[in-house]
C-alpha cells in the first residue's frame, strides 16, 4: 500500500516485520495488523515441500485483515518453488519471498537458505520461474555473505545475477551468516552489522528496492536508514515489544497516528480469540504473541505472568485474558493518580 505524501508515494516495503520461524504465524500477524494498516507483514518460512506433498491448507491460511501479506518460500528447485508460488498467488498473498538468509541445520540440509548465496545464477533462475508463474511481486531476503566473506563485491555480484531473473526487491540482513560454529540465534547476534553495505547496494543499484534488515530496534532508527534505503524490516523488537508497531504509520507513513491504546487494543483482539476458540483453536495459540503488550509499562510483568501462567491450562477462555488486562490497567490507573 503507497501513501501519496507531497506527491511522492512511499515504497510498499518501507516498513516490515521478518518473516521469524514459530513467531509470525497468522495469529501474531492479526495481532500486529491491530496496531497498524501500512506495515507489511511476512509468514514463517514455508518450505516447497510441505506445501507439495504436505497440508498446504494448514501452511497458507491467513486471515484477510493481514494484508498486506508476503508469503516466504525455503526451496532450491526453481519447479518446486513456481508450483509453490503459484499456489502462494492463489491463496492471495501480495508477494512471494525467497529465503536465501536462513542459516539454520535444516536448511543447510536441504542446499536452501544462506547456503544459496552462494548459489546466485541457481537463484536467478529459481526467481525467474517464479516470476513465470505469478503476477505478484517476487522479493529476495539474503545475508551479505557466509562465513568468511568479507567482500562487498560477494553482496553485489549476487544481486546483480539474481535481478536478471526478474526480482526487484532485496531485502538484505547486513550480516554474514556462518554456516558451522553458530546457532541461528547466534547468527542474528554474532557476525558484525555492515549497515553501509547496504547502503552501496542502493546506490550500485538504485533502479532496485533495497531494504534493510538487523540490528534496529526503534523507530527512530529507521527513520535514519530510510536516508539511504527504501525500506526497513525489524524482526525481534515488533515481537518483544509489540506496541512499537502501533506507532510505525504515524511515524514512518503519513502522519497521522493511530488513535490506540493498549486497552483499545486488547478489546479489539476479544472478537478474533472468540473466533479461534470457536473453530477449535486453543487460547495460547494467540495469546502467546501478546504477551508483550504491556512491556515496559506499570504492571507488564504482571500481565505477562497471568498469561503465561493460564493460558495452557485446560479449558482457559477469554476470561483470563480479560483478567490480565483489568487488572494491569487498574494498576496503571493507579500510577497515574
Amino acid at each position: 500500500m503507497s501513501i501519496d505524501t507531497d506527491q511522492k508515494p512511499y515504497s510498499p516495503w518501507r516498513f516490515s516485520t521478518a518473516p521469524c520461524m514459530d513467531w509470525t504465524d497468522r495469529h501474531c500477524r492479526y495481532f500486529w495488523r491491530l496496531m497498524s494498516k501500512h506495515t507489511r507483514v511476512y509468514t514463517e518460512m514455508v518450505t516447497t515441500g510441505a506445501l507439495i506433498h504436505g497440508d498446504a491448507h494448514r501452511h497458507l491460511r491467513f486471515n484477510e485483515e493481514e494484508h498486506p501479506v508476503a508469503l516466504q518460500l525455503g526451496g532450491s528447485s526453481p519447479r518446486d518453488l513456481a508450483i509453490s508460488a503459484k499456489m502462494g498467488a492463489e491463496y492471495g498473498y501480495d508477494e512471494i519471498n525467497l529465503n536465501c538468509g536462513c542459516p539454520s541445520d535444516r536448511v543447510q540440509n536441504g542446499a536452501f537458505g544462506a547456503c544459496l548465496m552462494r548459489e546466485a545464477e541457481l537463484v536467478r533462475d529459481c526467481v525467474s520461474a517464479m516470476n513465470d508463474a505469478v503476477d505478484i511481486p517476487v522479493t529476495v531476503k539474503h545475508r551479505l555473505g557466509i562465513d568468511e566473506d568479507n567482500s562487498y563485491d560477494v553482496v553485489r555480484d549476487f544481486v546483480g545475477t539474481v535481478a536478471e531473473g526478474g526480482s526487484a526487491v532485496f531485502i538484505a540482513h547486513a550480516r554474514n551468516a556462518w554456516l558451522k560454529g553458530l546457532s541461528p540465534k547466534e547468527n542474528r547476534e554474532v557476525p558484525p552489522l555492515k549497515y553501509e553495505w547496504v547502503h552501496q547496494l542502493k546506490r550500485d543499484f538504485p533502479h532496485l528496492t533495497i531494504v534493510i534488515n538487523g540490528g534496529i530496534t526503534s523507530l527512530e532508527e529507521c527513520q535514519t536508514q530510510l536516508a539511504h534505503v527504501d525500506g526497513v524490516m525489524l524482526g525481534r523488537e515488533p515481537y518483544q515489544n509489540p506496541w512499537l508497531v502501533s506507532d510505525v504509520d504515524g511515524v514512518l507513513f503519513d502522519g497521522v497516528g493511530s488513535g490506540h491504546t493498549r486497552l483499545s487494543i486488547a478489546e479489539a483482539l476479544i472478537p478474533y480469540l472468540e473466533q479461534v476458540l470457536s473453530e477449535g483453536g486453543k487460547l495460547n495459540h494467540v495469546l502467546r504473541h501478546v504477551l508483550g503488550l504491556y512491556q515496559r509499562q506499570p504492571g507488564g510483568k504482571q500481565f505477562r505472568r497471568i498469561l503465561s501462567e493460564g493460558m495452557h491450562s485446560e479449558g482457559a477462555g477469554i476470561e483470563l485474558f480479560e483478567q490480565a488486562v483489568a487488572q494491569t490497567q487498574a494498576l496503571i490507573e493507579r500510577r497515574r493518580a
